[in-house]
């Protein structure tokens, strides 16, 4: 990964050493953000910079320091440049803290890495999980460093040959991936899940419900089977089309999908911070 910014300078990868009583790693005590960037600079900053702080206060944490953050985010983008697509990630723990659950009154740890990212596949496969998210949990729509979760059912996922695991809230119905959002047509009508489902406030989300259009519906997680396209969000799939949901294989993208995927496509090349 080369240089990583570490609370308040940039440091060598080697250097880059987190406390092993940091919060974020003893209980998952942290937020984070994953941004794209080309050609050294991220997509969407600002709005990923207001998730990170909203999500910092639902745990209770200090707001970041905004202009602390960008500055990391400019540096670590200018130490690694990347021929292609990189992940930038912005990790905001609650620091040096007592090995439990309790918070101590150390100063947060913020970390800025870039990696590489893998290129994007025109469609995709998934598959449904038989557990649940809690639309009801403290934690809910908060982009928290706790994703043992998802790691359990990405996991599922690729042991069955898919890349994103899909599943319901407690009242059975369709939620969202393990990093992504979903959308899908029915009777030729873009839908996808409405925040109070649990679902997390993606980012990539936010901008097709405001570029593209859609109803923001409670749907079965059922309504897979016989949706006519379905599709997926995220920062680094933008838009996704999904061809194959468990056994069940469909042509992608469809008609919505790839209109969709254009609008984005365009929209984002012309404001790489809407």
């Amino acid at each position: 990964m080369g240089r990583i910014w570490l609370n308040d300078r940039l440091v060598d990868d080697e250097q880059a050493m987190v406390r092993v009583d940091d919060h974020g790693l003893t209980v998952g005590d942290g937020v984070f953000e994953t941004m794209k960037a080309t050609g050294g600079t991220a997509f969407a900053l600002t709005r990923h910079l207001d998730r990170l702080t909203r999500s910092a206060r639902g745990l209770g944490l200090a707001d970041p320091d905004l202009d602390l953050v960008r500055r990391a985010c400019a540096e670590v983008l200018a130490a690694n440049p990347l021929p292609g697509t990189g992940r930038l990630r912005v990790t905001y723990t609650g620091g040096r803290s007592p090995l439990g659950s309790e918070r101590g009154d150390a100063t947060p740890t913020l970390v800025v890495a870039l990696g590489a990212a893998k290129p994007r596949a025109e469609s995709t496969a998934v598959v449904t999980v038989p557990w649940t998210r809690n639309e009801n949990a403290p934690t809910t729509g908060l982009k928290t460093t706790s994703y043992a979760d998802n790691v359990v059912m990405l996991g599922y996922a690729a042991a069955r040959g898919a890349t994103e695991a899909l599943f319901a809230n407690t009242a059975g119905n369709l939620c969202e991936g393990t990093g992504s959002n979903v959308f899908v047509v029915l009777d030729g009508r873009l839908v996808t899940p409405p925040l109070s489902a649990g679902c997390l406030a993606g980012i990539s989300r936010a901008l097709v419900l405001e570029w593209v259009g859609a109803e923001e519906v409670d749907v079965p997680l059922s309504i897979l089977a016989d949706a006519e396209e379905v599709f997926l969000t995220s920062s680094l799939r933008d838009i996704q089309a999904v061809h194959r949901i468990d056994e069940h294989t469909r042509s992608a993208p469809g008609p919505l999908t790839a209109k969709a995927r254009d609008i984005f496509a365009a929209r984002a090349a012309a404001d790489i911070d809407p």
